[in-house]
């Protein structure tokens, strides 16, 4: 037994007298990679981000963003007993709408260029089935992307596409 704990102490010290050039690194992972790479200069984090629309008829778009996206009203925002805005939740997902002062004029063309991705774990099929049964209108069928997921769109009724998709 003595013998044996001699040849554990001779072994620790040889292997920590080994030179730097013959020890072997491990290759840092990929978390580890992009962990480094974002703290040099220490980039942006984001936990979540949600659109906040401007609109012509708030209590238009309520109705489509909970009747037919199926969006719940987390809260409502009035003054002098007019609807000002709404705050609409779906899952983790945070959309703000806001009704249009028109300080810009009655012209200004909402939504043009604009699409909001959604990620979602539900079938898109179904998503797109409720939203033709509830009565919108899709934009784009559901259909297999080249990313490996599924997705369909919709246009809310101030022209804002929202791609709803899985596998992003």
């Amino acid at each position: 037994m003595e013998r044996k704990r001699k040849k554990e102490k001779r072994a620790a010290p040889r292997a920590a007298k080994r030179p730097a050039a013959r020890r072997r690194a491990r290759p840092a992972s990929k978390a580890q990679r992009a962990l480094e790479a974002r703290q040099q200069p220490e980039s942006l984090r984001l936990r979540s981000a949600g659109p906040s629309f401007t609109v012509n008829d708030i209590q238009k778009s309520l109705a489509f963003y909970r009747d037919v996206l199926g969006f719940a009203l987390k809260e409502r925002w009035e003054q002098d007993g007019a609807l000002h805005g709404v705050e609409m939740v779906a899952g983790r997902v945070t959309f703000w709408l806001g009704q249009d002062d028109w300080k810009k004029g009655r012209d200004l063309v909402k939504g043009q260029g604009f699409r909001m991705y959604c990620e979602t774990s539900q079938d898109v099929d179904a998503i797109a089935q409720r939203i033709r049964a509830a009565g919108g209108t899709l934009l784009e069928e559901p259909k297999d992307e080249s990313w490996g997921g599924r997705a369909c769109a919709v246009v809310d009724p101030d022209g804002f596409t929202i791609t709803f998709a899985t596998g992003l």
